[in-house]
């Protein structure tokens, strides 16, 4: 699989133990996705999923966890590199028992063009990426026009993307991007009740930070 030349993440100081990579790599065997070069079996995984929702880039795993238990009926695909996160969400799946939530550790540029058929998401989740403030860094933001031509043709037709933001000039850019393509419509909508307000969020508007939600429905 070719790797993309520019990345929109920057794996920070993985700390992570060799007992706790061991309990990941044994967590990760039974609920994630291996990385392979051939498409996902949703059916397979998600049986009875109403819907199959992707998650891109999810931290800890808050919002992830709470959201896939509250929406029992719905199928939800977790794609990051930090090994950190993962190993703290694959532990919240065993918690909270959750048979509809799985893991794929690796780049969402590598995962969408090789393992998703296209039209087969209803919907992402871009919760909170990083804002990438430094204007020399503005490049490395996953919200480009590359980005949108690269999860279009795997969204259902009328298939959503929901992306957060708590940084103002990125919302701004986002919306700039999305205003230029003909690929969706929408834009800045009301906090949905279905997204839950995590611990990291609650100290960004502690301290004033202003989060925007944007939802943009594929045409």
């Amino acid at each position: 699989m070719e790797r993309p030349s520019v990345r929109s993440y920057s794996i920070r100081g993985s700390r992570i133990t060799s007992a706790q990579r061991a309990a990941k790599d044994e967590l990760q065997a039974i609920y994630g996705i291996a990385v392979e070069e051939k498409k996902v079996n949703l059916k397979e995984i998600f049986p009875v999923s109403e819907k199959i929702i992707m998650e891109i880039g999810f931290g800890m795993g808050e919002a992830t966890a709470i959201i896939a238990k509250n929406h029992p009926l719905n199928g939800y695909i977790a794609v990051d590199v930090h090994p950190p996160g993962i190993g703290k969400l694959l532990g919240r799946i065993v918690e909270h028992g959750l048979k509809n939530l799985r893991v794929i550790e690796d780049d969402v540029h590598i995962v969408l063009p090789h393992m998703f058929a296209d039209e087969s998401l209803d919907g992402i989740h871009l919760y909170f990426p990083d804002p990438w403030p430094k204007k020399k860094h503005n490049k490395r933001r996953i919200v480009n026009t590359g980005f949108l031509e690269l999860i279009h043709p795997k969204l259902k037709k009328g298939g959503f993307i929901h992306i957060a933001t708590d940084w103002v000039p990125y919302a701004v850019h986002i919306e700039e991007v999305f205003a230029s393509s003909a690929l969706f419509s929408g834009g800045v909508i009301d906090k949905p009740d279905s997204r839950p307000v995590t611990r990291f969020e609650g100290q960004g508007i502690d301290k004033d930070h202003q989060v925007t939600d944007l939802m943009y429905f594929r045409k």
